[in-house]
């Protein structure tokens, strides 16, 4: 069998970025987002902001290893970290006092991955 790799230089480098802050940070979680990663982008995780309205609490830092997406409400002030945003996902989460980055800026800002939830 032939032996596929990503394409895309942001998400290689992600991941091996991902593995390094596990090794030196002691970090499960950034192994797990990077073996999620790790897999054909047809398996990324593609949330809607109701899924993080039900799941996550206020103030809470959410992690989603692919996109967010705009269907649904959000009421709640979250950080979400996720590979890309929809347009409409980014404006509600602003407009819900949350704050939307990407998986990179929350590795530099919590390298020892401490109260993440991960979504699906």
């Amino acid at each position: 069998m032939k032996n596929i790799t990503k394409t895309n230089p942001r998400y290689t480098a992600l991941i091996s970025s991902l593995k390094e802050a596990s090794r030196s940070g002691d970090a499960k979680v950034w192994r797990e987002i990077a073996r999620r990663l790790e897999a054909p982008s047809r398996n990324y995780a593609e949330v809607n902001l109701s899924k993080i309205n039900r799941y996550a609490r206020e103030g809470e830092t959410v992690i989603i290893p692919g996109k967010v997406l705009g269907s649904g409400a959000l009421t709640r002030g979250v950080k979400v970290a996720a590979l890309n945003f929809s347009e409409g996902a980014a404006d509600k989460i602003k407009a819900a006092e949350g704050t939307c980055m990407t998986i990179e800026d929350l590795v530099k800002t919590n390298p020892e991955g401490k109260l993440v939830r991960i979504l699906r």
